[in-house]
């Protein structure tokens, strides 16, 4: 809570009079946020409110343990079906990413169902080791400098925020198993439905970063440090240059 209260004071999160959809998978990280998040509620000296948002892919799957459990801590929960998996089998191309197919579907509807309750944030569960691994999948795969910001506004207007940012991976599954919470794994991805090979660059870049961490055991310190120390005019982009 000390972390998650630093973060949203650094950037502003969440305020006061602010309407949060929560995007809510049931996997270590967004239930770690909606707990987290109700207990900011109840410490802030500010008023907000949240629901949480649960994005079924069209594959018959059963949210009711989930559903029950936000309903046992007075969470509000909305299960929203969509058909995004049958659209998989007609529109993904051969050798493309499933993941990232998925991925977009599922923003998208999110943005709708916020749009739809009259929200003016989302707030998504990325924490520090996503936005590290973000970072090299960009730097080695696409040429890009380019990780998981913050805070920031969609083309629509919504502002997407991440209050579990600055936190560790390994926080967030030591408060659910602490906690004893039934999270839900990979079980419940759609691609896992599909006869392909699975992505492997986000496996390749959590293995490399744990060598380096064992190498150098202050890297995510480092790293979350330099993402707000950028010089942009010491890089090869000569529109930035300084003279």
């Amino acid at each position: 809570m000390s972390k998650l209260g630093k973060t949203n004071a650094e950037f502003g999160l969440i305020e006061e009079g602010d309407k949060i959809l929560v995007g809510l998978s049931g996997g270590k990280d967004s239930l770690t946020m909606i707990h987290a998040m109700a207990e900011q509620q109840r410490r802030a000296p500010f008023k907000f409110e949240f629901i949480t948002v649960t994005v079924g892919y069209g594959m018959g799957e059963n949210y009711d343990a989930l559903a029950q459990h936000c309903k046992d801590y007075n969470i509000e929960h909305i299960f929203h079906d969509t058909k995004i998996y049958e659209l998989a089998e007609e529109k993904i191309r051969k050798n493309s990413s499933f993941c990232s197919f998925f991925s977009r579907m599922r923003r998208g509807t999110l943005y709708g169902v916020a749009e739809k309750h009259g929200c003016n944030k989302l707030a998504l569960g990325h924490h520090m080791d996503d936005a590290a691994e973000s970072f090299f999948m960009n730097f080695i795969y696409n040429g890009q400098m380019r990780s998981l910001a913050p805070k920031y506004r969609a083309e629509n207007g919504l502002i997407i925020i991440r209050p579990l940012i600055q936190m560790r991976e390994r926080q967030l599954s030591a408060f659910v198993k602490d906690n004893e919470l039934n999270a839900i794994g990979d079980e419940a991805c759609p691609a896992m439905r599909f006869d392909i090979k699975m992505p492997h660059a986000r496996a390749n870049m959590k293995k490399m970063l744990s060598k380096m961490e064992q190498d150098f055991p202050s890297l995510f310190t480092s790293m979350n440090a330099a993402f707000k120390n950028i010089s942009i005019d010491s890089f090869f982009d000569k529109e930035k240059f300084s003279i």
